[in-house]
């Protein structure tokens, strides 16, 4: 249930709004070209699309709108909540910076297809949320100009912020929205330190229907499957170079050497040191 709503408006549309609900809510993200940051201001929220996302006081949740079916609502059945939206809409974006977008909003080099991202709690911007209730409580005073210098500090702390990367993905498919497959996405993350968790996030799908997915292309386990080609990948390199074994170990994805030399001497028979010695013979 809705008990406050105030929203104020840049070049008549929806820029920053502060929503006070009681449980039971839900509130529905509108199917458009935009981008919000949800910020978490009171209470706790459940952002809930394929994969569940709790997103406690005083953090946010960046998204794109692009997509329907996406619902906010409360996690504790016994309190309310209060949340900040500042809204993202490209037309508005080129208005602001006529000459050159900033590089957070450029297409980043990952391969991904990541659509939502939580923002750990990051003190600039939790203050920067609480300087715009001065706006929801005196309207009046704020006006275009006012509003496009909030707008501009609002992209720049993001892109200052630990999640940046994360934050250049959702922001850049606002001006290039790209669409990778899902084979797309395994075969370029094969060798990065990542695990399941983050892959099923780049393919916008919760764990468990990563794994259903993976199994059902690759008849295979995420992990087995990857592990192998890592591994591969590892003896492919020490036949070809004089790369350290550690150097080799991190390049294919390995963040322990230790691991990593029991792996391959599992699936190879010898250690990484000694197999490359025997194909020197």
């Amino acid at each position: 249930m809705v008990i406050d709503y105030k929203k104020i408006d840049l070049f008549g549309k929806s820029f920053i709004q502060k929503v006070v609900v009681k449980p039971p809510f839900e509130f529905a993200f509108p199917v458009a070209q935009q981008a919000c940051l949800l910020y978490v201001l009171k209470g706790e929220a459940q952002y809930e699309a394929e994969n569940q996302i709790d997103v406690p006081t005083n953090y946010s949740l960046l998204l794109n709108c692009i997509n329907p079916g996406k619902q906010l609502h409360e996690s504790n059945a016994n309190s309310g909540s209060e949340i900040v939206i500042v809204t993202f809409h490209p037309d508005i974006l080129k208005k602001v910076y006529e000459r050159e977008l900033p590089l957070i909003f450029h297409p980043s080099n990952k391969v991904t297809n990541q659509s939502v991202g939580k923002i750990n709690n990051d003190f600039l911007i939790q203050k920067y949320i609480e300087g715009l209730l001065f706006y929801f409580e005196n309207p009046s005073l704020a006006n275009d100009e006012i509003l496009i210098l909030k707008l501009k500090e609002i992209v720049l702390l993001l892109s200052q912020t630990r999640d940046a990367a994360t934050i250049q993905v959702i922001l850049s498919q606002l001006f290039s929205p790209t669409i990778y497959t899902f084979k797309q996405i395994i075969e370029a993350s094969l060798f990065l330190q990542i695990g399941v968790e983050e892959l099923a996030q780049k393919v916008n799908l919760s764990v468990s229907s990563f794994k259903r997915e993976f199994r059902k292309l690759y008849n295979d386990t995420p992990a087995n499957y990857i592990k192998t080609k890592r591994l591969e990948k590892a003896a492919e390199l020490l036949s070809i170079s004089n790369a350290r074994v550690t150097d080799i170990a991190f390049d294919c994805g390995f963040n322990d050497p230790a691991n990593f030399t029991k792996s391959f001497h599992d699936k190879y028979g010898a250690t990484p040191t000694n197999y490359r010695i025997k194909l020197k013979k």
